[in-house]
């Protein structure tokens, strides 16, 4: 059991952690203390992603009586180069300090490693994987009728945001992460919008995000300049709510994860509002979240029903905006790669790679030594495209 600690926020990602009424003394790892989770030890990390739900508040994402197996395929053989060197896949992992990772090839399992003492049951924190998880309740509220468009206004859904820097946004820009706002992502910087925004003192009946995003001015025309911001993620969760008239993990279980297959609830963590931190943190199986690439894979639909608009994913995992990489760009909430691939992708090394071509998913979570570095991103992206390449030499 955990020490008792008093974990009041994460700053940085607006997480209201708090320690469970039954922790008692005797853990099995280093409770993290400090408010901003970028400043955890590494052991501390280890520790903790693991076992947020016992950390922070949370609403349970329920899953269904439908279970879908996932079958095991062939051992799939991998040649992993990096950096003109040759990779043993043990070295990768260690590289990564990945806990899980499953690699799904038509539906089969071809390759699946736990290690620092995850399991197939273990849950772990998502961080902004759930970005392409909010953006998928979106198109999913279209469906419904919720939302009439991705063009309608956001104030349309977040009436206080009226007469603010959101005016004359839509939630497209939303999805796209253009608004034009004003926005600081700094992680390193205290005084970062990033490290601030979920720290004002709740109003009655609005989100905490809706308090301090509506104080941000205009930079930008809407729709000109791409700027990555979790504050819009979290106001994309707002505009979901408010429209369906109940909480996102209630309506993500209701839509899709308890009819998908998962074999474990989620748990999605909620800011000091009570309501579900859209841009982060939720915690499930890396089998679970391969189910939800699958799901994706198959353009939304379950048996014969369409969850999502007809071409929804077409628009959403591919460039619809310039993020300045070659190669790459943002969907909605969703990272490009411009052989028509596209990832969900957290900090400290969580993701979902999906390619439809191959009919591939790639599900990994693990706790990278830093929460963002280009090398390890770019190491990943090395055994993303290692893995491609040993599926195309199999029909060959």
């Amino acid at each position: 059991m955990m020490k008792n600690a008093i974990l009041t926020a994460a700053a940085t990602l607006g997480l209201a952690l708090a320690a469970p009424a039954a922790a008692q003394d005797g853990a099995d790892g280093p409770v993290p203390t400090d408010l901003n989770i970028l400043m955890w030890t590494q052991p501390q990390r280890d520790f903790a992603f693991p076992r947020m739900e016992e950390l922070a508040p949370v609403r349970t994402i329920a899953n269904g009586e439908a279970f879908r197996e996932l079958p095991r395929g062939p051992g799939l053989d991998i040649a992993l180069a990096i950096d003109g060197e040759d990779w043993t896949l043990d070295r990768y992992l260690e590289d990564q300090r990945a806990a899980g990772i499953i690699v799904v090839h038509n539906g089969e399992v071809r390759l699946e490693r736990y290690r620092m003492g995850a399991d197939v049951d273990t849950r772990w924190t998502s961080f902004s994987v759930a970005k392409s998880l909010t953006s998928t309740l979106v198109g999913a509220a279209i469906v419904d009728g919720h939302i009439e468009s991705l063009d309608a206004p956001v104030t349309d859904y977040i009436p206080e945001l009226q007469g603010s820097g959101y005016d004359g946004v839509t939630v497209r820009q939303l999805l796209t992460m253009t608004s034009g706002v004003r926005w600081n992502e700094d992680y390193t910087d205290p005084d970062s919008d990033v490290s601030l925004f979920n720290q004002v003192t709740p109003e009655p009946g609005i989100d905490p995000v809706v308090t301090y995003m509506r104080n941000l001015p205009s930079e930008a025309e809407p729709g000109t300049r791409w700027q990555y911001n979790t504050g819009e993620t979290n106001l994309i969760g707002v505009v979901v709510a408010n429209a369906v008239g109940m909480p996102l993990a209630d309506y993500l279980s209701r839509e899709i994860w308890s009819r998908i297959g998962t074999a474990r609830d989620g748990e999605w963590i909620v800011n000091a509002g009570g309501n579900e931190i859209a841009g982060c943190c939720i915690s499930a199986t890396v089998r679970d979240y391969a189910r939800f690439g699958l799901f994706v894979l198959a353009d939304g639909m379950i048996g014969e029903e369409r969850v999502v608009p007809e071409g929804w994913f077409a628009d959403a995992t591919t460039r619809q905006a310039d993020i300045g990489t070659p190669g790459r760009g943002y969907g909605y909430q969703w990272w490009t790669f411009d052989d028509g691939s596209f990832a969900a992708q957290g900090i400290f090394g969580q993701g979902i790679f999906i390619d439809p071509a191959r009919n591939l998913v790639i599900a990994s979570n693990g706790n990278w030594p830093v929460a963002s570095d280009a090398g390890y991103r770019e190491r990943r992206n090395a055994f993303y495209r290692a893995v491609q390449a040993a599926v195309d030499g199999e029909g060959q």
